[in-house]
């Protein structure tokens, strides 16, 4: 079980394939079980990164709140640790506000996916997705939240699994409270020009926690930012349309390493 270091804190981290690096933010709270459908497609062609963000899983919690700069150096550590020099990010909700951050301050960030971010604290509504790991019904009821109605009612058996991983995985009220705490008085508007790094922005048409609106005024506002929408499909996009999501998200990938060679 690889884990690294910042200050006093642990942090684990997860890496399989080979090629050019991929590193996966989850969203507050979420464990790296987020990205498994991600993490499959990706590790390969390329080498897949999931991590635990402070205050989850496998990961330390201190006490909070933290910080998006506390959580941006946690992300730079490991980025050290494995001796990554280019990498390619994803994130989700805060997460994908820590890599815009990582992408502004750090010269490792080559591209990033972003799935329901915005560039303003604000337009975060995450309370809802927040479900403590020990109660099994609120994981199932809290993931109305997070995915449409058409994909809980058609997948239950992927729902069951999805309900074990958090339970095993997720963070407690007091690490998704430190957490959440980053997205206060974040607002990215005013230096989104300097984020120059080719930028896909993907939204759930349904995203009941950021909307899809947010999706676009962060896409507009980057120098490189595409937006694209996922009808129907909720904040956690790529969970339920994963199939479409890994194809974009490879073909993403595949057309900025042609470009750089």
């Amino acid at each position: 079980m690889p884990t690294v270091s910042n200050g006093s804190v642990s942090l684990y981290y997860d890496r399989a394939g080979e090629g050019e690096p991929v590193v996966f933010v989850p969203e507050a709270g979420l464990g790296g079980w987020l990205w498994g459908w991600q993490h499959a497609a990706v590790a390969g062609p390329y080498e897949a990164v999931v991590w635990d963000l402070r205050g989850t899983g496998r990961s330390d919690a201190p006490v909070g709140p933290y910080d998006l700069e506390t959580l941006v150096a946690d992300l730079e550590s490991i980025l050290a640790d494995c001796g990554f020099r280019n990498v390619h990010l994803a994130g989700c909700g805060l997460g994908g506000a820590v890599a815009l951050a990582a992408a502004r301050t750090s010269s490792r960030v080559a591209t990033l996916s972003l799935f329901g971010t915005a560039a303003r604290g604000e337009a975060f509504d995450l309370d809802p997705l927040f479900a403590p790991p020990d109660d099994r019904d609120a994981l199932r009821r809290s993931l109305e939240a997070g995915l449409s109605a058409e994909f809980l009612e058609s997948q239950p058996d992927v729902v069951d699994g999805i309900v074990d991983w958090r339970a095993d995985g997720d963070a407690d009220r007091a690490g998704w409270e430190a957490q959440v705490a980053a997205l206060e008085g974040f607002d990215a508007t005013e230096w989104l020009i300097e984020v120059t790094q080719p930028t896909r922005v993907l939204h759930g048409g349904a995203d009941e926690l950021v909307s899809t609106d947010a999706g676009r005024e962060l896409a507009r506002g980057l120098p490189r930012g595409e937006f694209a929408e996922l009808e129907g499909a909720g904040h956690l996009c790529f969970v339920e349309r994963s199939r479409t999501v890994n194809d974009r998200l490879l073909g993403f990938l595949e057309a900025q390493t042609d470009d750089s060679t």
